[in-house]
């Protein structure tokens, strides 16, 4: 089960859909609260301003599937995959994942505050432009990824990789270059001064 912060529990469900077949379906405007998806096809799904409130998701394949200014809402994602999914402009805040699969993922705009993500594989993934104000990355391998422009204030990052990761126009200050691997990661110059202070150094114009 995914490990929420402080401890808490994930909402309970009311009704369980299991084992649908989902492949290609139209979730526009679809509305669910407290619906446990378990093993649902969702493959190549789409769907805009769809709404999923405290749901859980458990073996559920949401891989190339495209959500659009979408909402799932303090939802728990469990053993799903999301191979080349695609969501812009969603909002997936205080929702928990845990052991699922990202590769290709790619998160376009939209709000992951409060989002768990404790070692995930991020490796292959793209996040652009994206709130993550307080996401749990404690652990999480971004070796690689692309993570541009996102804000990562009082993100948890402690013992996160992030060697090679494109982390230009994001907000490290939550950063502590002492528990993160960084070796190779790209950043600009703001950024640069943001790591050297954590380091302790008096960063100066001239």
């Amino acid at each position: 089960m995914a490990d929420r912060k402080h401890g808490h529990a994930p909402p309970p469900t009311e009704s369980t859909l299991r084992g649908l077949d989902w492949y290609g379906e139209d979730l526009t405007g679809q509305t669910h609260t407290r619906v446990a998806f378990v093993e649902v096809d969702l493959t190549e799904a789409i769907g805009q301003n769809a709404t999923f409130t405290e749901c859980t998701f458990r073996g559920v394949k949401f891989n190339a599937s495209v959500h659009t200014d979408a909402a799932f809402i303090n939802c728990t994602f469990t053993q799903c995959g999301f191979f080349d999914v695609s969501f812009t402009g969603c909002k997936l805040v205080g929702s928990m994942f845990d052991g699922c699969a990202y590769d290709l993922m790619t998160v376009t705009g939209g709000d992951w505050s409060f989002v768990g993500l404790p070692g995930a594989d991020l490796r292959r993934t793209k996040f652009e432009g994206v709130r993550m104000r307080e996401a749990d990355l404690t652990g999480a391998r971004l070796d690689g990824g692309s993570f541009r422009r996102v804000d990562l204030s009082g993100a948890w990052l402690a013992k996160s990789s992030m060697i090679g990761s494109d982390l230009r126009g994001s907000d490290l200050t939550a950063l502590d270059p002492l528990t993160v691997q960084l070796a190779g990661a790209i950043i600009d110059v703001d950024q640069a001064c943001v790591v050297a202070a954590r380091l302790g150094l008096d960063v100066r114009a001239d």
